[in-house]
């Protein structure tokens, strides 16, 4: 015979729901006893997304086992509200923010390298590749897929709600709290290394004419051997920039 669970998931975690599951409780029918892991990902809710579980009002892992008539409550990640003598589900954030993003999320990929935020992105990354990256170098997976999330592989990962460039580079900022971590200019956007500074006459076959009338200062990739210089796209990159911090003020 199924068992009968009664959960309520509060917050953003409602985003990954069917309209009529959303903000309320409401009962799930299930055989077996799964671990609540399984039951919230049944549901369609990565576990990346989840900071904190309560059965039957108390804290519990991924691990716990669900039982028959119990109250599961979900939560989502906290940013300001102390819950360190809960259990959280979530493992400790990663010392420095770093990323790897979905197929999907190439102009993000550009911002979030604008800000100074160590990014790898290739449009022919398959799933697993992403997977494994991202557990392999402690990066945390961005994506538009909720079933990459659901990977067990994948410990720090976020989904990305909004499908505008401009939007997302704020959403994330403020999911992981890195208004105060921005170092703009200092990746490349192509290919994610550290500029270098370059004189003017090693980059003087690069650089249009009327560039070098004006401009002295430059930086170079290394890399791809992209340069960069402080002209009009620079000003509208630092206007946005600008914009964004001022957000968090």
């Amino acid at each position: 015979m199924p068992s009968t669970v009664t959960i309520r998931f509060y917050a953003e975690l409602n985003d990954f729901l069917m309209p009529e599951r959303r903000q309320v409780a409401f009962c799930h029918s299930l055989f077996g006893r799964p671990t609540v892991k399984d039951l919230i990902e049944a549901l369609g809710v990565p576990h990346t997304e989840v900071d904190l579980i309560l059965a039957g009002g108390k804290s519990v892992d991924f691990s716990h086992r669900v039982n028959n008539g119990e109250l599961i409550s979900v939560y989502p990640v906290f940013e300001s509200l102390n819950i360190t003598p809960l259990v959280r589900v979530r493992p400790k954030p990663l010392r420095e923010s770093c990323f790897v993003l979905d197929v999907h999320l190439g102009k993000l990929a550009s911002y979030l390298r604008m800000l100074g935020f160590n990014t790898l992105y290739d449009n022919s990354y398959h799933d697993h590749e992403l997977a494994d990256i991202s557990a392999g170098e402690k990066r945390i997976l961005l994506t538009r897929d909720r079933g990459l999330l659901k990977r067990s592989k994948v410990t720090h990962g976020y989904l990305v709600r909004s499908e505008k460039p401009r939007e997302q580079v704020e959403e994330v900022l403020r999911r992981f709290d890195l208004f105060n971590a921005i170092r703009p200019f200092r990746l490349c956007l192509r290919c994610n290394e550290v500029l270098q500074d370059v004189s003017a006459a090693e980059v003087e076959d690069r650089v249009p004419p009327r560039v070098k009338v004006t401009v002295k200062d430059y930086k170079c990739c290394k890399q791809c051997g992209r340069v960069y210089w402080q002209g009009t796209h620079h000003r509208k990159m630092s206007k946005f920039i600008k914009d964004l911090i001022h957000l968090n003020q």
